[in-house]
Protein backbone atom coordinates (compact mmCIF):
# COMPACT_ATOMS: atom_id res chain seq x y z
CA UNK A 1 0.00 0.00 0.00
CA UNK A 2 1.55 3.49 -1.04
CA UNK A 3 2.18 5.91 2.12
CA UNK A 4 0.01 9.08 1.72
CA UNK A 5 1.63 10.79 4.72
CA UNK A 6 3.57 14.08 4.22
CA UNK A 7 5.85 13.41 7.18
CA UNK A 8 6.88 10.51 8.82
CA UNK A 9 5.32 9.29 12.21
CA UNK A 10 6.70 8.10 15.19
CA UNK A 11 5.23 5.59 17.23
CA UNK A 12 5.21 6.61 20.52
CA UNK A 13 2.62 7.23 23.76
CA UNK A 14 2.16 10.08 25.34
CA UNK A 15 0.04 11.80 28.03
CA UNK A 16 -2.70 13.91 26.29
CA UNK A 17 -5.01 16.22 27.62
CA UNK A 18 -7.52 17.85 24.84
CA UNK A 19 -9.57 20.55 24.96
CA UNK A 20 -12.64 20.97 22.23
CA UNK A 21 -11.98 24.21 20.83
CA UNK A 22 -14.76 24.84 17.69
CA UNK A 23 -17.39 22.24 16.03
CA UNK A 24 -18.78 19.73 18.19
CA UNK A 25 -21.79 19.97 20.50
CA UNK A 26 -22.66 18.04 24.01
CA UNK A 27 -18.54 17.13 24.52
CA UNK A 28 -17.14 18.48 27.63
CA UNK A 29 -16.41 21.84 28.02
CA UNK A 30 -13.36 21.32 30.41
CA UNK A 31 -10.06 19.88 29.42
CA UNK A 32 -10.52 15.97 28.73
CA UNK A 33 -7.67 13.84 30.67
CA UNK A 34 -6.86 10.32 30.67
CA UNK A 35 -5.70 9.97 26.86
CA UNK A 36 -2.87 9.50 24.77
CA UNK A 37 -0.93 9.57 21.76
CA UNK A 38 -0.80 6.46 19.75
CA UNK A 39 1.97 8.37 17.16
CA UNK A 40 3.00 11.65 16.37
CA UNK A 41 4.60 13.61 13.11
CA UNK A 42 4.30 17.39 12.64
CA UNK A 43 1.70 17.23 10.66
CA UNK A 44 -0.82 15.27 12.64
CA UNK A 45 -1.28 12.65 15.56
CA UNK A 46 -3.02 9.19 16.49
CA UNK A 47 -4.58 9.96 19.50
CA UNK A 48 -7.35 7.51 21.58
CA UNK A 49 -9.43 8.85 24.10
CA UNK A 50 -12.31 8.12 26.21
CA UNK A 51 -14.40 10.50 24.80
CA UNK A 52 -16.09 10.57 21.10
CA UNK A 53 -14.84 13.38 19.01
CA UNK A 54 -16.64 13.70 15.64
CA UNK A 55 -14.61 14.41 12.42
CA UNK A 56 -14.05 18.68 12.26
CA UNK A 57 -13.88 19.38 16.10
CA UNK A 58 -11.15 21.53 16.61
CA UNK A 59 -9.45 20.69 19.68
CA UNK A 60 -6.26 22.25 21.58
CA UNK A 61 -4.02 19.15 22.33
CA UNK A 62 -1.32 19.36 25.63
CA UNK A 63 1.06 16.46 24.42
CA UNK A 64 3.59 15.27 28.08
CA UNK A 65 6.40 13.62 26.48
CA UNK A 66 7.30 11.08 28.55
CA UNK A 67 11.21 10.96 27.98
CA UNK A 68 12.11 14.74 28.55
CA UNK A 69 8.65 15.52 29.89
CA UNK A 70 8.46 18.06 27.43
CA UNK A 71 5.01 19.90 27.12
CA UNK A 72 3.76 21.31 23.80
CA UNK A 73 0.71 22.38 22.99
CA UNK A 74 -0.73 22.19 18.96
CA UNK A 75 -4.46 23.13 17.65
CA UNK A 76 -5.69 19.67 15.49
CA UNK A 77 -8.87 19.00 13.01
CA UNK A 78 -10.13 15.67 13.87
CA UNK A 79 -10.08 13.68 10.45
CA UNK A 80 -11.74 10.45 11.10
CA UNK A 81 -12.48 8.68 14.36
CA UNK A 82 -12.73 4.77 14.56
CA UNK A 83 -14.18 3.17 17.46
CA UNK A 84 -11.87 0.60 19.86
CA UNK A 85 -14.66 -0.16 22.77
CA UNK A 86 -18.05 1.16 22.12
CA UNK A 87 -18.84 4.30 24.88
CA UNK A 88 -14.90 3.34 26.49
CA UNK A 89 -12.27 3.73 24.03
CA UNK A 90 -11.65 5.58 20.65
CA UNK A 91 -9.07 6.64 18.26
CA UNK A 92 -8.38 9.47 16.16
CA UNK A 93 -6.74 10.78 13.31
CA UNK A 94 -5.77 14.65 14.17
CA UNK A 95 -4.41 16.90 11.48
CA UNK A 96 -2.42 19.77 13.56
CA UNK A 97 -4.56 22.96 11.55
CA UNK A 98 -3.31 26.84 12.66
CA UNK A 99 -0.60 25.56 15.56
CA UNK A 100 2.24 28.22 15.95
CA UNK A 101 5.32 27.56 13.72
CA UNK A 102 7.20 27.44 17.41
CA UNK A 103 4.82 24.48 18.34
CA UNK A 104 5.41 22.52 14.65
CA UNK A 105 9.10 23.31 15.17
CA UNK A 106 8.81 21.56 19.17
CA UNK A 107 7.34 18.67 17.70
CA UNK A 108 9.85 18.19 14.62
CA UNK A 109 12.98 18.83 16.97
CA UNK A 110 11.40 16.12 19.74
CA UNK A 111 10.84 13.91 16.94
CA UNK A 112 14.37 14.07 15.52
CA UNK A 113 15.81 14.14 19.01
CA UNK A 114 13.57 10.41 19.45
CA UNK A 115 14.86 8.76 16.70
CA UNK A 116 18.57 9.94 16.63
CA UNK A 117 18.54 8.67 20.52
CA UNK A 118 16.57 6.00 19.28
CA UNK A 119 19.56 4.94 16.85
CA UNK A 120 22.19 5.28 19.24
Amino acid sequence: MEEKRRNPRMKEENELTITVVAGAKNLPEEAINDNHTEDISVSGARIQSHVFLPVGTILELDFISKTVNQKITALGEVKWIKVIIEDVSYEAGVEFVGTPSEAIKEIGDYISWKQKSNES
